[in-house]
């Protein structure tokens, strides 16, 4: 079973080369956090606000990609955790099939932030990450 989230909170450290994102449940009470790259960070949050750099960043290019393809994302869904490390898939419609693509959840979450793509997660991810 999958549960709707949303990106509650984005914890930015520029001494730090990690930084942490919050999934939180968006019908419930669960949240957790997903360390991320400084790189992946701010993709997030330039993306979130709006901003245009003056040449495409990597989630640019690939969110021009999809739709040049005539693919839409239909949603990301974080849908596993090993080791402390978290997996995800982003869920592209393209000419009436569906197609899932590996990613990390940064990946996932700095692409579809710009178009409000929603977030889904795997109701045994909440369960491991409320044991932790």
């Amino acid at each position: 079973m999958e549960r709707e989230a949303e990106l509650s909170r984005i914890i930015i450290n520029e001494m730090s080369d990690q930084q942490i994102i919050v999934l939180k449940e968006r019908h419930g009470d669960r949240s957790f956090p997903v360390v991320i790259g400084i790189v992946e960070i701010f993709a997030i949050d330039r993306r979130l606000k709006g901003i245009k750099p003056p040449r495409p960043m990597t989630h640019d290019l690939l969110q021009s990609v999809i739709e040049g393809l005539g693919a839409r994302i239909d949603k990301i869904l974080i849908n596993d955790l090993h080791n402390h490390t978290f997996y995800a898939k982003i869920t592209l419609s393209i000419d009436g099939r569906t197609v899932e693509i590996d990613s990390r959840p940064s990946d996932a979450i700095a692409l579809g932030a710009a178009s409000n793509t929603p977030i889904y997660v795997a109701e045994h991810v909440f369960e491991k990450t409320s044991q932790q």
